[in-house]
């Protein structure tokens, strides 16, 4: 929905309002006229309601509003008498216009003076279930949001089973574009395939201020820009549908280009602006290897991959076991291998060949030699050529909501010619350090700025698997920073001192108030 539509539709809300509402106004000592200025009307009736002026707000944010919505209704029927479960029901179930056949044929009769609390244990327990949900979906909205992740693609920087703290703060908090949603769930209902949001209407895009910029090096988690879910749909084999935005899968990568820069990658290095990426010290990128072996001297392969916390396959491909391949390996591992009596050789796999799934999909790069590619930056325009089409044409229709089309040698815009093309938000470049092991933007192109959901900031707990049904916790990144200068530290142990701290406190603090007593 368009800016207009949402006015129009508020318009709308506000006509039904009145219209339903304005008797009891006008009951509880009100002006009726009161109930048809927008906000204000909202104001007015958490005062005749008795609730706290700042419900309102709660009201106009989008997911909470669906819970406060039905809480404001009971509430109004409640406060004019209809406290029976029935009356609860019809409000519920009819979405608040039983509140027009109160307004209307009921004689009304305004208490002011009601018991706001509830009457039973099970109405208590509802209401304080309801309001841990209010604060739990705003943290998790705008403030900050739990993730764990779920592969290897920013192996020793961020492990299988790290549990992340993703702040929104720091690129700024994101108002929700899905506007029906069960809170807190993403794109399914948990222990089903069913979906957990409507995908009509939507907001458009708004971001509130952030306190930084996405930085080159910055882990960052967004939503995968061409994502689409196969599920939804039965009977099995129909196309997928087009997910809303912020309901696209969640990835984390690191950010290696911003916008304005030249990006290329050159045997597997990463260069900005024709100089080579420096990554900060706790990036620690990974590339296949072949490790050659003599065949003749014994090697305790097993005490070196323990040593190296090696997690990605690895393993013989011939007969002779003359060369051990490695999915996965760091270079300061490769340089141990080398030191490895027994081993003649180390080469890192380096892709030279064209592959089609890369971006821009024209069967010229590879995984390792690409570029330079030019990452979009808002306001600043291109040049629309043949060769310069398949970079941006998925920015001009699907990220930036534009109609492209092919007329003779001319592009037509929204129906007009147009030789060049001005961007209207930012992107990004995102890649995982495990560079032979990681769906990216080598193979998708660039990340929106409208699909960036926040910063990994900390590490709470950290569950290994070990790939041998061995579950452990890795109590070295329990409480762990994500970015920062050194190695990783654990601040768990200071939180175990301040917790039992507080106990200790908190025990002393009652005996004195015992004593005095």
């Amino acid at each position: 929905m368009t800016l207009y539509s949402w006015f129009v539709f508020f318009l709308a809300v506000q006509i039904i309002h009145f219209l339903g509402t304005w008797k009891l106004y006008q009951a509880a000592g009100r002006k009726s006229w009161e109930a048809a200025i927008p906000v204000y009307n909202s104001i007015v009736l958490m005062k005749i309601i008795g609730r706290p002026t700042w419900w309102t707000l709660l009201l106009f944010i989008p997911i909470i509003n669906l819970i406060m919505f039905p809480v404001v209704w009971v509430e109004t029927l409640r406060t004019f008498g209809k406290k029976s479960t029935l009356d609860t029901i019809l409000g519920l179930f009819t979405l608040g216009f039983y509140i027009y056949v109160v307004n209307y044929t009921q004689k009304l009769e305004y208490h002011k003076d009601r018991k706001l609390t509830p009457d039973n244990k099970a109405a208590d327990t509802v209401s304080s279930l309801l309001f841990a949900i209010i604060v739990a979906t705003l943290v998790h909205t705008y403030v900050v949001q739990p993730y764990t992740i779920p592969t290897s693609s920013l192996e020793k920087s961020l492990l299988i089973g790290d549990f992340l703290f993703v702040s929104k703060l720091n690129y700024g908090p994101r108002v929700p574009m899905t506007t029906v949603a069960l809170p807190m769930v993403h794109d399914s209902i948990p222990l089903t395939k069913s979906k957990s949001y409507l995908s009509w209407p939507q907001l458009p895009y708004f971001r509130l201020p952030a306190i930084q910029k996405i930085n080159r090096c910055d882990i960052v988690v967004f939503n995968w820009p061409v994502d689409t879910v196969h599920y939804f749909f039965e009977p099995k084999g129909r196309p997928g549908v087009i997910k809303p935005i912020d309901k696209k899968s969640n990835y984390v990568k690191r950010c290696v280009g911003i916008p304005g820069d030249s990006l290329s990658i050159k045997d597997g290095y990463v260069f900005i602006n024709g100089k080579k990426l420096v990554l900060p010290e706790r990036a620690k990128p990974q590339y296949s290897y072949a490790v050659a072996l003599d065949g003749k001297t014994p090697i305790d392969f097993e005490t070196i991959f323990k040593e190296l916390d090696i997690t990605d396959p690895a393993g013989f491909r011939t007969e002779k076991r003359d060369t051990l391949y490695l999915g996965a390996l760091t270079e300061a591992g490769a340089e141990i291998f080398k030191n490895t009596p027994g081993v003649t050789a180390v080469i890192r796999k380096v892709d030279h060949g064209d592959d089609n799934a890369i971006f821009p999909h024209i069967n010229k790069w590879n995984q390792d030699n690409m570029g330079p590619i030019y990452i979009p930056e808002a306001g600043k325009t291109v040049a629309l050529t043949n060769e310069s089409l398949p970079f941006y044409k998925e920015i001009i229709t699907n990220y930036e909501g534009n109609t492209l089309e092919l007329q003779g040698s001319k592009f037509l815009i929204n129906g007009k010619p147009a030789t060049t093309y001005t961007f209207k938000q930012n992107y990004y470049w995102m890649m995982g350090d495990n560079r032979h092991n990681s769906e990216d933007s080598r193979y998708w192109g660039y990340v929106p700025e409208n699909h960036i959901v926040g910063k990994p900031v900390f590490i709470w707990m950290s569950w290994d698997t070990n790939g041998k049904g061995i579950n452990k916790i890795r109590w070295n990144r329990v409480f762990t920073t994500v970015d920062g200068e050194g190695q990783p530290h654990s601040y768990f142990k200071y939180f175990l001192i301040l917790l039992a701290i507080y106990f200790v406190g908190d025990f002393i603090w009652k005996k004195r108030r015992e004593n005095k007593a």
